[in-house]
């Protein structure tokens, strides 16, 4: 055990040592070009706004910033993709909360494995979003009262999402539950496809984040009929509830977040983590969030931590109760 002499001199030491140690790191990272993998196709928000942070990351941290798109099996493929990279910060993840969910319901073997929780360094916390559920105008639906007299004439019978295990997935499964109706998943590889069919009338509902939808929605292609928050949007505050439509306790949000592998260096996040903080507050960032339906979160690496953690709990208790389990 070290006295009181050696504590006085070892602690100028230790902080001398860490902040070399810090210096280096900022010296040094990057050393080559950074990619962000996204585990969707483009067309989705996350994809447009992983593009945003990677240009302005660009110039901030000297090297090429490249987005690149691993899609499959509800994101899992890019995302065990991440986890097993070289934790040195060249490779990062801009996901959607559907990672911490995604690998609760795959049977085993049919996506890659991960573990949200133990397997990433978080790094920020981008923005959080609210989930609609939004139908195609040409069926006639406008309203929740609508849309469930329609699924009980046999009009509608499932619902798109943009993944198994998404938080829209989740959303559709409780939404069941509570409304009493068995509406089948439709899972597409990213919101982009889901969409393109949606307006196109090869399916009826939906449930999303607004920005990917927003210009149907005002060219009158699209009809936003709930949200499911515990109060109504201010980015759409004429759409109610669910619980104000009478589906009680059905209350799911997403959020956008950049994670590293496990074991990124402390210096390395801390520096990604000053950039982006500084990246959300630009004006011309924030106004593209504000197109996306994003609301502005930042801050440090542990508000994500806590997000992940509390969305593989919390999901995961949701999802073993529902018996939610794809193929």
């Amino acid at each position: 055990m070290m006295n009181r002499r050696q504590l006085v001199i070892a602690g100028p030491a230790g902080l001398l040592l860490a902040s070399t140690r810090t210096a280096f790191a900022q010296a040094h990272y990057p050393s080559r070009p950074v990619n962000i993998v996204v585990s969707f196709p483009p067309g989705g928000d996350t994809d447009a706004l992983a593009r945003v942070f990677a240009e302005k990351l660009s110039t901030r941290l000297g090297q090429p910033v490249v987005v690149d798109n691993k899609t499959g099996a509800s994101g899992t493929i890019g995302n065990a993709f991440v986890a097993k990279a070289a934790p040195d910060g060249h490779t990062l993840l801009f996901t959607p909360n559907t990672m911490a969910t995604a690998p609760l319901v795959l049977k085993p073997g049919t996506g890659a494995v991960y573990d949200p929780v133990k397997d990433f360094t978080p790094v920020f916390l981008a923005g959080t979003q609210s989930l609609f559920l939004v139908v195609n105008a040409a069926t006639g639906i406008r309203s929740m009262k609508d849309f469930l007299a329609a699924v009980q004439a046999g009009k509608v019978a499932n619902y798109a999402t943009p993944g198994t295990g998404s938080p829209m997935h989740i959303l559709g499964e409780m939404f069941n539950g509570a409304a009493g109706v068995k509406l089948a998943q439709v899972p597409y590889r990213g919101s982009g496809p889901a969409i393109v069919d949606l307006v196109a009338g090869h399916i009826t509902a939906m449930y999303t984040t607004l920005g990917p939808v927003a210009q149907y929605l005002a060219k009158g292609q699209l009809v936003n009929i709930a949200v499911a928050d515990p109060q109504r949007s201010p980015l759409q505050p004429a759409v109610p509830t669910l619980a104000e439509v009478g589906v009680k306790g059905v209350e799911v949000g997403a959020w956008q977040g950049f994670m590293g592998p496990r074991g990124m260096p402390d210096a390395v996040v801390k520096l990604l983590n000053g950039h982006l903080n500084e990246i959300i507050r630009m004006p011309d960032v924030a106004e593209r969030m504000k197109a996306l339906a994003l609301i502005p979160a930042g801050g440090e690496p542990a508000a994500l931590s806590r997000l992940v953690a509390d969305h593989n709990s919390r999901f995961g208790k949701v999802i073993k109760e529902a018996g939610i389990v794809v193929e």
